[in-house]
């Protein structure tokens, strides 16, 4: 079967904001065997999430895994994109969706705070 992989971002009115979720997208992309990884966006930017789906499907996805890409488990991640999905399998009942994990709290997660930290403290020559 051919998986898709939707990447679900909150989107901004900042366009760099934008640009990191599909620099993360293009990234996933590289590193999966996945043919199919788009990114989409809940508020404020294209493609919003359904237009995610119907490029998956429009790429000949037969299942996509839609995922948060989200920190927190907020309303967005427990209400709206659970919405978004049920919008999406009325509208493309012969597709097989699920909805993936929220980032969360996570070591690798840590990890990346504490690199941020470092450089932080050399930027500023804390040391």
């Amino acid at each position: 079967m051919n998986t898709a992989i939707l990447l679900m971002a909150h989107g901004s009115r900042i366009p760099e904001a934008n640009d990191a979720a599909r620099e993360i997208a293009a990234r996933v992309k590289k590193m999966t065997q996945f043919d199919i990884v788009e990114v989409s966006f809940r508020e404020q930017h294209l493609p919003n999430i359904q237009q995610g789906v119907d490029s998956c499907v429009a790429q000949g996805a037969e299942r996509i895994l839609l995922v948060p890409y989200f920190l927190y488990m907020g309303a967005h991640v427990l209400e709206d994109l659970p919405e978004e999905l049920e919008q999406a399998r009325e509208r493309h009942p012969g597709i097989e969706m699920v909805l993936g994990k929220h980032l969360g709290v996570h070591d690798k997660l840590v990890e990346i705070v504490v690199e941020r930290i470092a450089q932080s403290l050399t930027e500023e020559r804390w040391h």
